[in-house]
């Protein structure tokens, strides 16, 4: 769990806290055990609430938005998924000197998958193209725009910035290359599609190597769906990466703009992160070594891990 501060308007959270929020507004749950959960989770806490029940808050202002959208999203989408989502249960309003509503969702049994030690990588690989496939026929009216269902293009500045910020702790002149391959890649044709557009280990859970379900749908929204191919890299050994594209359907340009967001998405986090949050900034540099080897860019290295600078 990552106990420090990682913004710096994030406002501190605990326990206590939870036990009266949840005792003012739900009396019915009041004197259930109140226990912070272990997470990597950059914009929300977690609190387990009883056996059955987990408590979602916002770390900071800018995560507020995505309480009522996920609320409201879910009792849409998640009935028509292959494998379980979070189940709202109820919605908590500002209190207790908590300024933000909050939420109350159905507990998800499963942990989360480690990027380099999946148990079963291709039967997970068919089970995460499934929930793909399913999320994306779910029907677009009235769905919202998705912020990271856009062209590459519009993350050009921000990943330049973090390829700056990064000068000598990864290899700036190779990824700076896959990074503007990626840019070229055709943008979609198709009508937009749903994307849960956060695909990373943190919000995948598994039981016996096997997807059960998915957790964190505040980025979910309409646009182009390339953005959830970035589980390719940022969990799945190369090994299985074609099981999964096949499970997906990806043709070439997908397939590149997919590795492009999950560079980009990397690249911005890792300086952002890696001294906060050391499991984020750590797959950070797992996707990059990644899409590096992929490349065939043996020299490429990322400071720490396998190929760390000796």
């Amino acid at each position: 769990m990552c106990a420090m501060r990682m913004h710096t308007d994030e406002v501190d959270l605990d326990a206590p806290l939870v036990s009266r929020l949840v005792a003012t507004r739900f009396p019915r749950w009041a004197g259930l055990p109140v226990r912070r959960l272990a997470s990597s989770g950059t914009e929300n806490a977690m609190f387990r609430l009883g056996t059955d029940k987990v408590v979602r808050l916002p770390r900071h202002p800018r995560a507020v938005e995505s309480v009522a959208h996920e609320q409201r999203w879910l009792t849409r989408l998640g009935p028509r998924l292959p494998v379980a989502a979070p189940v709202p249960l109820e919605l908590g309003e500002p209190g207790e000197g908590f300024a933000w509503p909050w939420s109350v969702y159905r507990w998800l049994d499963g942990g989360n998958p480690v990027a380099g030690a999946v148990e079963k990588p291709r039967a997970l690989a068919r089970d995460l193209g499934g929930f793909v496939t399913a999320l994306r026929a779910i029907e677009t009216q009235d769905g919202p725009p998705n912020h990271r269902g856009v062209p590459l293009a519009e993350r050009d500045a921000p990943t330049r910035d973090a390829l700056a910020r990064l000068e000598g702790r990864v290899d700036t002149v190779a990824v700076t290359a896959l990074w503007e391959e990626a840019l070229r890649a055709p943008g979609r044709t198709g009508p937009p599609a749903w994307a849960h557009a956060d695909l990373m280990p943190g919000n995948i859970l598994v039981r016996d190597g096997r997807l059960s379900a998915v957790i964190d749908f505040g980025c979910v929204g309409v646009g182009d769906p390339a953005v959830d191919l970035i589980v390719a890299w940022n969990l799945l050994p190369a090994s299985a990466r074609g099981t999964f594209r096949e499970a997906v359907g990806a043709d070439d340009a997908e397939w590149a703009r997919g590795r492009g967001w999950a560079l980009s998405i990397a690249l911005i986090a890792l300086p952002y992160y890696w001294e906060t949050n050391p499991p984020v900034a750590e797959n950070s540099r797992h996707v990059i070594r990644e899409v590096l080897a992929e490349a065939g860019t043996a020299e490429a290295r990322t400071e720490t891990g396998p190929y760390s600078p000796s």
